[in-house]
Formats: structure tokens, sequence, C-alpha cells
């Protein structure tokens, strides 16, 4: 048969059965069209430190730091160990997980095939999550709180990429995130980003940051520019709260085609720039959170961004965070994104949360953080 006859077949297949049998079904598939004697499906858990087993739960996760399964998910290359051959899951740049495979003899020399195939198994896996739960389940390592199911099923994904971009988020505690959030889309124009932290604690500070997120999602979808997203998000959480809640809110918003870039700071998230060898904080003009006053008018900043530019973003979870009488901000985070400028943005915001955790003892942090990376390549000629 044809490749891309069986490639088809295999999808249709997928896409035809029960959700929740989908990693079953797979495993089947790969076993009579390719000859795999096991596979075995991983997805990252909440916290992006390991890959956890879907079709056999008992056989326990693969960290992501010091295993086979860990490189390829990332590096996002295929990896051949021993008899196994692992392939990275994604999605536009949303890395899922890996797909396990092994064959009683040695793994197949060519397997362009195949990791063709892992792509279609992570979009077949998006379109299941919606009507069950087994995915969900399987990547978590201990449950979440209530806020933190909240936040998880408001973002967009957790890596993002494009022609022009590479963008990637975080969100620690990761089984016990209150308030942060990060929200982004993309259209032919614009790339369009959000970093909000809604004031309080535990489900309260969830139900404020979704009203924010949705507001902003309103206002964008309506077509609006980004000062007028900011207003209307305001009005909406105003007109709940009366300026008794309110939202610290990073906005950005690309112009794809040249790099032009807008920003509004209405809130506590910064933006630092890596151009080069240099490291900044980018010195933004302080507005009010959303919602804090009735009919605040905001202010975009502009922008020029040059090929090869990143963006860090980072609630105040991150810059402020204490150890020792010394915030990680003062002591810690130029150094990291230095360190971390090789990396792609979605190891670089994973090397961030893991040096963030260990600043702070290896336990949950005290507060929320967020933290989300922007490589910005430019529009191909």
């Amino acid at each position: 048969m044809h490749p891309t006859q069986r490639l088809t077949d295999v999808e249709r297949a997928m896409l035809r059965t029960p959700a929740h049998s989908l990693g079953d079904v797979l495993g089947d598939i790969l076993h009579t069209h390719y000859g795999v004697a096991e596979a075995e499906v991983f997805l990252a858990d909440y916290r992006t430190s390991s890959l956890e087993p879907v079709l056999s739960p008992a056989s326990g996760g693969q960290p992501i730091s010091s295993t086979p399964a860990g490189t390829a998910f990332a590096r996002q290359k295929p990896v051949v160990s021993g008899e196994f051959l692992h392939l990275p899951i994604s999605v536009r740049g949303d890395r899922l997980g890996v797909l396990r495979l092994r064959w009683t003899g040695p793994p197949p020399e060519e397997f362009s095939e195949l990791a063709e195939l892992a792509g279609r198994a992570g979009q077949a896996l998006i379109a299941a999550e919606v009507v069950t739960d087994r995915f969900r389940r399987a990547r978590r390592t201990q449950r979440l709180t209530l806020a933190a199911e909240m936040q998880w099923d408001l973002l967009p994904g957790r890596c993002l990429e494009q022609a022009e971009f590479s963008l990637a988020g975080q969100l620690e505690p990761a089984y016990a995130v209150r308030g942060d959030n990060f929200d982004w889309s993309a259209d032919e124009e614009h790339l369009t980003v959000a970093v909000t932290n809604g004031m309080g604690e535990s489900v309260d500070a969830a139900l404020l940051t979704s009203l924010a997120i949705h507001a902003l999602r309103n206002a964008r979808r309506a077509g609006v520019e980004l000062a007028d997203q900011a207003a209307l998000a305001d009005q909406a959480i105003w007109a709940q709260h009366g300026g008794k809640q309110h939202v610290s809110t990073l906005l950005l918003q690309v112009e794809l085609a040249t790099g032009r870039l807008a920003v509004i700071d209405a809130g506590s998230p910064q933006i630092w720039r890596l151009r080069g060898d240099e490291v900044l904080e980018m010195r933004l003009e302080p507005q009010l959170p959303l919602g804090m006053f009735d009919s605040t008018h905001y202010l975009e900043q502009r922008f020029e961004l040059v090929p090869g530019d990143r963006l860090v973003i980072i609630s105040d979870g991150v810059y402020e965070a204490r150890a020792q009488d010394r915030s990680y901000g003062e002591q810690h985070l130029s150094r990291l994104l230095t360190a971390t400028r090789g990396l792609s943005a979605a190891e670089a915001v994973r090397a961030l949360m893991a040096d963030l955790s260990q600043f702070g003892g290896n336990s949950d942090l005290d507060d929320d953080a967020v933290a989300v990376c922007l490589d910005w390549r430019g529009r191909p000629d």
C-alpha cells in the first residue's frame, strides 16, 4: 500500500473510533500496518516534568530530563534507543507527548512515515479530549485543585509554532494554580497575547481570571484594536465587581508582516527582551489593572521586533519569588534567561520554571507564577 493511502486509512480509523479507545486502536493499527510489537502513548504531565503512559498506567512515568522519551519530547526529534523508537507527538508546535514503538527486531532505518503518523495521532488526541477525560486523567501525577482545573481549561495550549514565531507558556504551581493565566490567538495579520493575574485566592481568583480572559476574547473576536480590547475587558470586570476586584494584565500584539509590537501594561507582568547578547527589561508605562476604575482609557506603546528577538513575559510570582530574603528577579532571572538563550521557547520556559522551583526549595510556590516566551523569526520572504 502506498504510504499516503496508508496514512489516510490510519487517520480515518483513529477519527472513527470512540474517543476513549483512541490509544488502544492506535496500538492495534501500528501492529497491523507497521509490524510494531509494542506501542505506548506518553503524555506530558501538567508540570512538564514527566511523560505519563496512557495504555499501561501501572508502568509509571518517564522523567523528561533523563530518558530517551524525554529527549524526543524536549528536542522534538525522533530518538532511537535500543529496540525502541520514540516519536514526538505535537500539533502546530504544541507538545503533547511521545509515541514509543518497539519491534521484535531493530527499528526501521527510515521512519518519516511513522513520524507523520505521530503528528496525526496528536490531532486525533486533541479531538478526543473534547469528549473523554481519559487523556487528561493520564497526564496527572496528582489531583488538580478546582481552581487549577478551571485555569488549565482556559488555556489555548502550551505552545504554538508558525513560520514567523515560536510561542510557549507555563503555569505554576501546576496542580494548584489560582489566578495566573495566559491566552493567545494568531490570524493572518496579528499574534495577540495576554498574560493575566487575577487578585484573590483559590476559586475566587480563578473566576475573576476567567471573566477577564473571556472578556478579552470577546473583544478580540469583535475585531477591535488592542486598546479597545483592554477597555472593554476593563468595563466587563468593573460592571461585575464595581472596582472591588481587578486583574493585572499585560497585552501585546505583533504585526506578523513587519514585527511591529504594540504593548499595554495594565498591571504587574514584566517583559524581558533578549537581542543578541543583550538582556534587558522593557520599560513600559504602567496603566491601571483591568476593572480597578470605571471607564479607564488605555494607550498602546509601540516597539519594533527584529528577527532573532526573544521576549519573555513573567508575572510577579516569578520575579518576586523570595528565598533567604532575596528575590528570584534580583538573584537568578537575568542569568537564567542568558543561559537558556539557545533552547527552544518551550524548553526555555520549562527551564525557567524548574529553576524557580529549585530556588524555592523544590516545593510548590507560595504565589502563582506564569511565564510566556516568544521567539520572533519574522515572516519568510
